[in-house]
């Protein structure tokens, strides 16, 4: 199902079994300034077409769903070739009713931005949607990295694209990977907040990696955590 929704803001698709559930999600998100809902879904398949049909911004996607489940969809999302054809990026939030879910963590591992526990609030809700929007986690980096830990018990070398970078990437490499802002970046390495968000996106072009959220399960699936 699809809905009309102003050409600026942030677009958002939804994904969920329950119709009623998708229907008061919808509510909420269509009162917000500078957001709207512009499709719906009720399981991954449908998901998967509707993202590359309608181009959201970021997908609110449920994890367990008849069909195809959300992590199969995310998974699907970020298939390179269909990351190839985009012409902006679309970012993923998994929808699950258990906190440290593992499943939500294998999401992760495909491209989620994070996960929202389903009785959060408007208001958590829409500062999530404005948070991956922007290419940032919508949860702890601790927990973050609570997750992460049980999905690598065995890390692989380091690749050569991130021997690769200097050593002044390395360091801002290693305060994202921690789950530090660009803010408190900037003062770990004494450097202005422009030449940090400069280093990150060097470091996500030289990586291959699409958002600060993929440096974290990087750096956890090659042992480079601090």
């Amino acid at each position: 199902m699809t809905d009309r929704a102003s050409e600026e803001g942030i677009r958002v698709l939804l994904v969920d079994d329950q119709e009623l559930f998708r229907e008061g999600v919808k509510v909420i998100i269509d009162a917000q300034d500078g957001m709207a809902v512009v499709g719906s879904a009720g399981d991954g398949l449908e998901a998967v077409r509707l993202v590359d049909e309608l181009a959201p911004h970021v997908v609110l996607m449920d994890i367990r769903m008849p069909e195809m489940d959300g992590v199969e969809a995310t998974r699907q999302i970020f298939l390179p070739e269909r990351v190839a054809r985009r012409s902006g990026p679309v970012r993923v939030v998994v929808l699950t009713t258990f906190n440290l879910d593992d499943r939500a963590a294998t999401a992760i591992r495909h491209g989620a931005s994070g996960f929202l526990l389903k009785d959060t609030t408007p208001l958590l809700l829409r500062d999530a949607i404005r948070t991956v929007h922007a290419g940032n986690a919508v949860l702890a980096p601790d927990h973050l990295s609570a997750l992460l830990e049980s999905q690598f018990r065995e890390v692989a070398p380091a690749p050569a694209a991130y021997v690769a970078l200097t050593d002044k990437e390395r360091e801002v490499f290693g305060a994202v990977a921690r789950g530090l802002s660009n803010t408190e970046i900037a003062g770990l390495v004494f450097a202005s907040e422009s030449t940090v968000k400069t280093h990150v996106g060097a470091i996500l072009r030289k990586l291959s990696l699409r958002d600060r959220v993929q440096i974290v399960v990087f750096a956890h699936q090659h042992g480079l955590v601090a």
